[in-house]
């Protein structure tokens, strides 16, 4: 299955998302090209199924060798992904392949726990995550909700042009 990256400002990426059913082949299908994406992505640590045009509740992550990473759960893969706790926060700066030419300054908790269902099994995963990781997370269940993070940036303030490494 290939894939094309949607950018902002496409519907699909302000839906809120159906459940995911992590027994249904298409579903799983899917989470496997979308892990084959993220990892063909430099810098990319997560993409949610609404970015590759499907308004299911799935979303795959990996902050494996990400710099700022205090906690590490490998490589997440989640259907219908619910966020159960969340304590601390703190504001820092990230980036989108939805939106490819900005970056943001986000408030976001700094512990969270989520729990979510294992494409193929159905296996309920529950995680705790702290630091980069659970702002990864916290990035991707926006997007399986309709958000991006450019809804939750202070203002036009808060906003800064990406930069372009060669």
């Amino acid at each position: 299955m290939e894939l094309d990256v949607r950018h902002a400002p496409d519907p699909v990426l302000s839906t809120v998302c159906a459940p995911a059913d992590p027994c249904d082949p298409a579903v799983v299908e899917l989470a496997d090209a979308m892990v084959v994406l993220m990892h063909a992505s430099p810098g990319c640590v997560g993409i949610a199924a609404p970015q590759v045009g499907h308004a299911v509740s799935l979303f795959v992550l990996d902050v494996t060798g990400a710099r700022r990473v205090e906690s590490c759960a490998g490589l997440v893969v989640l259907c219908s992904p619910v966020l159960v706790s969340s304590e601390g926060r703190e504001v820092r700066r990230e980036g989108c392949l939805s939106v490819p030419d900005l970056t943001g300054d986000v408030g976001r908790a700094t512990s969270i726990t989520v729990v979510g269902l294992v494409p193929g099994t159905g296996e309920e995963r529950r995680i705790e995550a702290n630091a980069f990781e659970a702002r990864a997370f916290q990035h991707e269940l926006d997007h399986v909700q309709g958000l991006l993070f450019l809804d939750r940036v202070a203002g036009a303030h808060a906003l800064f042009p990406r930069k372009r490494y060669l």
